[in-house]
C-alpha cells in the first residue's frame, strides 16, 4: 500500500524521517496503531521522497519483511536510495535480534541492486533508534 506524500519533501536527518512516519502512524485507526508497521521510503538522487510504502502490517510484536517486497517498488520507481522505518508498539525503540538480521539482509540486497540503504529507524513512544546513527548500518 502506497501512502500519498508530497514529492517535494526532502529528508536530511533521522528526526525528519521519524516525524514523517509518526504522522503516517497517527493517521491509522486506533487498533492498527497498536500493531507493528514496516515502511520503506524511496528517495531520488536529491533525497526527495518518491514514495512511502507500507511493506508489512504485523501483530503487536512483529511484522514479516522479505527483500522481494521491499525492493519491488524501489526498482519500478527507480529509487536511488531507501530508508526503512518501523514502530515498536511496546514504546521501546531498541532493536531486537530479528530487527538487526532483517536490516543486514536488506543492506545486502541493496548492495546487489546498487540501491543505497541510508537508514533504518525504529519508532518508540518518545524516542527513536537509528541504525545509521548507531553505526550498525
Amino acid at each position: 500500500m502506497y501512502i500519498k506524500c508530497n514529492s517535494n519533501v526532502k529528508v536530511s536527518n533521522c528526526e525528519a524521517v521519524a516525524k514523517v512516519f509518526r504522522e503516517v502512524l497517527k493517521n491509522e485507526d486506533e487498533i492498527d496503531q497498536q500493531k507493528e508497521h514496516f515502511w520503506a521510503m524511496g528517495l531520488n538522487t536529491k533525497n526527495r521522497v518518491l514514495y512511502i510504502e507500507l511493506i508489512s502490517l504485523g501483530s503487536l510484536t512483529e511484522s514479516v519483511v522479505h527483500p522481494r517486497e521491499v525492493f519491488t517498488s524501489a526498482i519500478i520507481k527507480s529509487a536511488c536510495s531507501l530508508i526503512f522505518c518501523h514502530n515498536h508498539p511496546s514504546g521501546e525503540p531498541e532493536p531486537s535480534g530479528n530487527d538487526i538480521t532483517v536490516t543486514q539482509e536488506l543492506k545486502k540486497g541493496g548492495e546487489i541492486l546498487r540501491i543505497k540503504i541510508l537508514d533504518h529507524i525504529i519508532l518508540g513512544d518518545n524516542n527513536i533508534f537509528s541504525f545509521n546513527q548507531e553505526g550498525i548500518l
